[in-house]
């Protein structure tokens, strides 16, 4: 009888971990501030310019003097001299190492913010924000664009008047025009029972069961008036608030069951 001798079992896989990224965000960065009204040169007066100071409780006069530390006049060197503060092409940068001069425009009253009307700070990063959620909002009513049935993005093409009568690729070609223009609303047209409304009276429409008059909106056949239309208003958009009440729950089903 032979006998077969066990191996040990190997040395375990080490599992190997993801090295975590450090990083440290930077919170000296670069300021912009705005003219309201952008011009090629913009210089900012400084003659006269007083504010509240809080702590002291008492109305001061400030300047920006780029060798001083303090934007007060009553804290700065007599022989402190006004440095310039000129707006290029309607913007200026004020970099961390200008503290002073952002204190200055910052407390300045001709400042947005303190109900001036020359100039603002631009939000960078609200604004960066904004554009990543308008980016993603984009993405996402394209992907809905890709993943919807066919007569889903059909009813949402006949809600915005669309020919669907045509090849498929160019129904969808106009519905991403549609997509990258207004992303919330498309993304909303899926789930709103007012484009599914509109979407059955287009069609209704469309095959000869009812006509849609500048005055009013008529059973095809009968010639008989459903709703009168008020002068300058769209007949579509006066029959779909119509049909979303309940008086109009028989003129709904007649016109589901002729649509089949």
């Amino acid at each position: 009888m032979t006998t077969s001798t066990k191996r040990a079992p190997g040395r375990p896989k080490k599992t190997q971990q993801k090295q975590k990224i450090r990083r440290s965000e930077k919170t000296n960065r670069v300021n912009q501030f705005k003219a309201v009204r952008s011009k090629a040169v913009l210089m900012l007066m400084q003659s006269g310019v007083t504010v509240f100071d809080k702590d002291s409780g008492k109305v001061r006069e400030i300047r920006y003097c780029e060798n001083e530390n303090s934007i007060f006049r009553d804290e700065q060197s007599e022989h402190s001299v006004k440095s310039p503060i000129v707006f290029t092409m309607g913007n200026l940068l004020v970099g961390p190492e200008k503290p002073n001069l952002f204190a200055y425009l910052s407390a300045h009253p001709e400042n947005k913010a303190n109900g001036g009307g020359t100039f603002y700070l631009v939000d960078t990063a609200k604004k960066v924000e904004h554009d990543l959620d308008t980016e993603f909002l984009v993405n996402d009513a394209i992907n809905m664009l890709r993943t919807k049935e066919l007569d889903e993005l059909l009813a949402v093409a006949l809600a915005y008047g669309m020919d669907v009568n045509r090849p498929t690729s160019e129904i969808k070609h106009d519905l991403l025009q549609k997509a990258k223009k207004s992303p919330e609303t498309f993304i909303n047209s899926f789930d709103n029972p007012v484009v599914t409304m509109k979407s059955k009276i287009r069609q209704a429409i469309s095959y000869q069961i009812i006509k849609a008059d500048n005055d009013a909106v008529k059973w095809f056949d009968t010639n008989k008036v459903i709703v009168s239309v008020p002068a300058g208003q769209d007949p579509v958009d006066v029959f779909v608030r119509y049909c979303m009440t309940e008086a109009a729950a028989p003129v709904v089903a007649e016109i589901e069951r002729q649509l089949g």
